[in-house]
């Protein structure tokens, strides 16, 4: 069962937030706020104290929750949470989630980058694709 989805733009500010299920954690807008923040610095601290080259933290795994994160080329970070039981392939459900991004929100006219995400066809096209995990 898919829990939340957040995109952070490649400065750490939080773009996009969404529950998925009605039994996510009912955060406030300053929860989200500092969720995407802190993961964005987990993030880049973890690909740097690595003793090999590392992109950062992909997969937090524990008994009540799975997290899978999929970094683009440009920095943008796509972070999805589920619960272990049942959890569909997270890295292909990020790559199709990324898809959309850049089919409706990257080739808007009226979106500028690092801005939040409020694209009507992006949640269409999002929910079409969502209701078939």
């Amino acid at each position: 069962m898919l829990l939340q989805l957040f995109v952070i733009n490649r400065s750490g500010g939080l773009v996009y937030n969404r529950n998925l299920s009605p039994q996510a954690p009912d955060l406030e807008i300053n929860d989200w706020l500092r969720l995407g923040s802190t993961f964005h610095g987990l993030h880049e601290i973890s690909s740097q104290v690595a003793p090999v080259r590392s992109s950062g933290i992909q997969c937090i795994q524990t008994d009540l929750m799975h997290l899978e994160c999929l970094q683009t080329l440009t920095g943008v970070k796509f972070v999805i949470t589920a619960r272990p039981q049942g959890c569909p392939n997270l890295p292909a459900l990020l790559k199709a989630i990324y898809s959309v991004y850049s089919d409706y929100v990257l080739k808007n006219p009226f979106y500028e980058m690092d801005m939040p995400i409020r694209c009507d066809l992006f949640n269409k096209h999002l929910d079409a694709m969502l209701s078939k995990y």
